[in-house]
């Protein structure tokens, strides 16, 4: 006989509900049908990436930095082979495109989007009806084509992004479906603009010879033109607009010798905005004065007072300090101790008093920014019993950088074979800087302004933007 526990046990089972069996949800997958029949496609039948890729270096001593990709349509039209000799270049990042997502730097190949929907068929029109080489020139200094073995950073991060920089560019190329080249610059060198490297480079791979391109009628498009902040109007109920990073691409289509517009000007028809540069040519024009070879011996830069004494320099890095001795003291008569050279302040107090033992009057070519380095010096000359005097070099810290990276980048005004400077360089002088003046124990300071000196042909170098 079954106990009222077992029955009651039972019961409750048989009156308990019976649910439906749970039915098997379909899991939802992340790759697309597209990617799913792009696997089960044979290669031969899948479409053909129609960019091909290359690698360019600066020079025969250092590893390519600029990463070119030239695409072909599949059937080239006999269009393309008229003599093209005006060029549309433009921008890629912030001109042609930006991010879908609406980040500032996309890290994903598919986010991107045209920076206005009428820009492929703009630059259609370009070549189509108008006989314009559509060119498109960048920047790309997150990337790294082969960075530096003695480097900590990852390698395989960095080949990730030249690989996605890769396929959204094949991206855009194949939506625009135009007999064209994109031109990475990665590096800081002479492909990155506002130097004209890329130019040149163009120029070769499409067989127009420099001096036969119709600059009057080409044109640069970027919107790195150094445009100004804009307060929002309440009147017109313009937004407010940032000013610009850089006014790097103005800048290259100066140096070419070609038109410049912003985006908002070419592809919208927007009229100019107010620009600005942090160091403008039009400042430093060729000093016609000069004779024909440099010389300015009739203009005195600097007179010897004293049978024997110490010049000190003071001024920041690039501002014509070395080249200013060489040109007006050392035919004087006057010797050199440089820091750079001897690479220590021990060295340099050693070789001044060896130099002034000797007779020698001496020039101390450093940066000497602080009055409490400068200090060091009065005190050695007043121990040596010879007058001391100060040439201070007052020139802004945008013409000093711009110095700086002439004179690394081009052979023939880079005698001692200096490198560019960081910028930390720069700022650490103007951060320490504090006016000499003469009652510091100075026999007399004689302040410098900037003056070009130099030959027309060297003119021609320095005077472009180079940074």
């Amino acid at each position: 006989m079954a106990s009222p526990s077992s029955n009651t046990s039972k019961r409750k089972a048989k009156d308990k509900s019976i649910s439906p069996p749970p039915l098997k949800r379909k899991a939802q997958s992340t790759i697309s049908k597209g990617a799913v029949a792009s696997f089960f496609t044979p290669t031969s039948q899948k479409p053909k990436d129609r960019t091909t890729w290359s690698e360019r270096a600066p020079n025969d001593d250092t590893p390519p930095t600029l990463l070119v990709g030239r695409y072909e349509p599949e059937n080239t039209e006999e269009l393309d082979r008229r003599r093209r000799r005006k060029i549309a270049a433009f921008d890629l990042d912030s001109t042609l495109i930006t991010t879908a997502s609406g980040k500032k730097f996309g890290d994903d190949p598919s986010d991107w989007k045209w920076w206005d929907s009428n820009v492929p068929s703009r630059l259609r029109k370009l070549y189509t009806e108008e006989d314009y080489r559509v060119i498109i020139l960048s920047n790309q200094a997150g990337i790294t084509l082969h960075p530096d073995p003695k480097s900590k950073a990852p390698k395989a991060g960095n080949k990730n992004k030249v690989e996605k920089f890769k396929q959204k560019c094949s991206a855009v190329l194949a939506q625009l479906d135009l007999p064209t080249t994109v031109y990475a610059a990665t590096g800081r060198d002479i492909f990155r603009k506002p130097r004209t490297g890329m130019w040149t480079e163009l120029c070769r791979d499409y067989e127009i010879p420099e001096d036969e391109v119709e600059l009057q009628g080409s044109i640069f498009v970027g919107d790195a033109g150094g445009r100004t902040a804009q307060l929002k109007n309440s009147e017109t109920g313009a937004a407010a607009t940032a000013k610009d990073f850089s006014c790097s691409d103005r800048n290259f289509a100066h140096n070419v010798g070609i038109s410049f517009k912003t985006p908002e000007e070419f592809f919208l028809g927007e009229p100019p905005r107010d620009f600005v540069r942090d160091f403008d040519l039009a400042s430093y024009p060729y000093p016609r004065t000069n004779a024909a070879d440099g010389d300015d011996s009739s203009d005195v830069a600097f007179e010897k007072t004293n049978e024997q004494d110490i010049v000190l320099f003071c001024g920041p890095p690039g501002a014509g300090k070395s080249s200013f001795y060489w040109r007006h003291l050392r035919p004087l008569g006057y010797e050199r101790v440089n820091q750079d050279t001897l690479k220590s302040r021990a060295k340099c107090f050693k070789a001044a008093a060896e130099l002034l033992g000797g007779g020698n009057s001496i020039v101390i070519d450093n940066t000497n920014p602080d009055t409490d380095g400068r200090k060091e010096w009065v005190e050695f000359a007043r121990k040596h019993d010879v007058p001391i005097r100060c040439v201070w070099f007052n020139v802004p810290k945008a013409l000093c950088e711009h110095n700086d990276v002439v004179r690394a980048l081009n052979k023939s005004m880079n005698p001692e074979t200096r490198t560019a400077l960081p910028a930390l360089a720069f700022n650490g002088f103007f951060s320490r800087f504090k006016e000499p003046k003469a009652k510091d124990g100075f026999q007399d300071v004689i302040e410098m302004d900037f003056k070009f000196n130099g030959t027309e042909e060297e003119y021609a170098i320095w005077g472009r933007y180079w940074r």
